[in-house]
């Protein structure tokens, strides 16, 4: 019996031994194979540059811009391409662009060049704007073309309510103060007066960015539309193409009525009138006396410039007495302005002038005592007020395409009318400690 139970307890032991051994054996198995699995390599995708249509990781490229008095063939000889060779290169090419002759101080270029011992110039590229350049190929046979970079526009919109005026709550919100210009110069110069805009008014706007490259950012392309609250009066503005041929495009109303008016409402930007046409004024210095002030003054730094209010041809651009620098235009049969104590006068007598060219500088010349403008208006050979004429307003929209612009407009006007405001938080406003929000998991 004993013997039985050694026997039966040295199988059980022989068993226990045998499994160890296997569960050894296959652990060390396992950890082979893990050993002996090769590794997986993931290689990383190089992005390849490209510009100017070349990949530039196949060439040294060197970089820098024309510096004063430098020629094309300068520029060459000092990368190793001798005269013989870059007078060929500017003869083959001047017939697609001739860069001897548009060759400008700080503009940029870049020299491909070989990879090899003496870094061999392959292709020069000049950089007339930020959009345009020209290639000179002389790798082998010699050829130029000009071409110009890819252009993305992106839309944007931005809303806001004034504090102090629209350029500072537009800066205040990162938007170019080019903004400002195109609302107040382009847009609502003949409807609105941004010298005038009180606390409270408020905007929409819809608007372009350009970009060159897809980064390099060139700045607010055009405005598609607006809506402009002014003492609570409300202004639609829709950019609209009204002659495809010609490219001429105007901005209209919820309506189809032009915003443009043959006048502007100010020979100057951003200035305020001094003092206003008064028949019946009476000044100190000259004892109280009647002295009619036929113009209206318009106050603003010294070199302000100047603009024509409208088309028209200049018949007057002099000194005399208390005029000082002055320029008279005639605009058409019925309409004449003057600008007078100008600093500097830009037009002669029979010039041409278009509504918003600039035609001198404000300054302080002829009887007056600050920098400003005074600005006549005649209507048929009498001097009037401007400000209480009813003036003549550009060309309407047709009838033919007032149809075409409704529709045009009217998913624009759903979407600026879907806008909402946001007004600019005052430093008193915000506050003093961050508030900290836990996201929801």
């Amino acid at each position: 019996m004993d013997r039985e139970r050694e026997r039966h307890v040295g199988n059980r032991y022989l068993i226990m031994l045998l499994a160890f051994a296997a569960f050894f054996v296959g652990c060390k198995d396992e950890e082979k194979a893990l050993v002996e699995k090769p590794e997986e390599i993931v290689e990383e995708e190089v992005e390849e540059i490209t510009e100017f249509g070349f990949k530039l990781d196949d060439y040294i490229v060197k970089r820098d811009t024309v510096k004063a008095g430098e020629s094309f063939g300068e520029i060459l000889e000092r990368n190793n391409v001798g005269y013989p060779k870059i007078f060929h290169i500017a003869e083959k090419t001047k017939e697609v662009y001739n860069i001897a002759r548009f060759f400008q101080k700080g503009k940029p270029y870049a020299i491909l060049c070989a990879k090899d011992s003496i870094e061999t110039p392959k292709s020069f590229i000049y950089q007339p704007s930020l959009e345009e350049y020209v290639v000179i190929n002389f790798a082998d046979s010699i050829h130029a073309y000009a071409d110009r970079k890819p252009i993305k526009y992106v839309e944007k919109t931005v809303t806001g309510v004034i504090n102090s005026s629209i350029s500072v709550t537009l800066d205040e919100k990162g938007v170019s103060p080019v903004l400002t210009n195109k609302l107040a110069d382009e847009i609502y110069a003949w409807t609105i007066d941004f010298r005038r805009l009180q606390p409270g008014d408020r905007f929409k706007v819809i608007y372009t960015d350009k970009y060159i490259d897809d980064s390099i950012y060139t700045g607010i392309h055009n405005v598609k539309a607006a809506y402009f609250e002014h003492n609570s009066e409300p202004f639609y503005a829709f950019r609209f193409m009204t002659d495809s041929v010609k490219g001429i495009v105007d901005y209209f109303n919820e309506d189809a009525k032009n915003l443009r008016r043959a006048f502007l409402k100010a020979p100057v930007k951003f200035s305020r009138i001094s003092s206003r046409y008064n028949l019946k004024r009476r000044i100190a210095v000259y004892g109280f006396k009647v002295r009619p002030h036929k113009g209206t003054d318009f106050a603003a730094p010294i070199g302000t410039p100047i603009m024509a209010t409208a088309n028209g041809t200049v018949t007057k651009s002099e000194y005399r007495g208390g005029n000082g620098n002055y320029v008279k235009i005639r605009h058409n049969a019925t309409y004449e302005t003057q600008y007078l104590h100008m600093r500097k006068r830009k037009v002669k007598v029979g010039d041409f002038v278009k509504q918003g060219d600039v035609i001198g500088w404000v300054g302080m010349t002829g009887n007056t005592g600050g920098p400003h403008v005074c600005y006549r208006f005649w209507v048929n050979g009498k001097q009037v007020d401007p400000f209480k004429q009813k003036l003549p307003e550009a060309k309407p929209i047709s009838d033919s395409l007032k149809v075409k612009y409704l529709d045009f407009i009217a998913p624009i006007k759903y979407q600026l009318d879907n806008l909402y405001f946001k007004p600019q938080i005052k430093d008193e406003e915000k506050p003093k400690q961050p508030i900290i929000t836990q996201a929801n998991s």
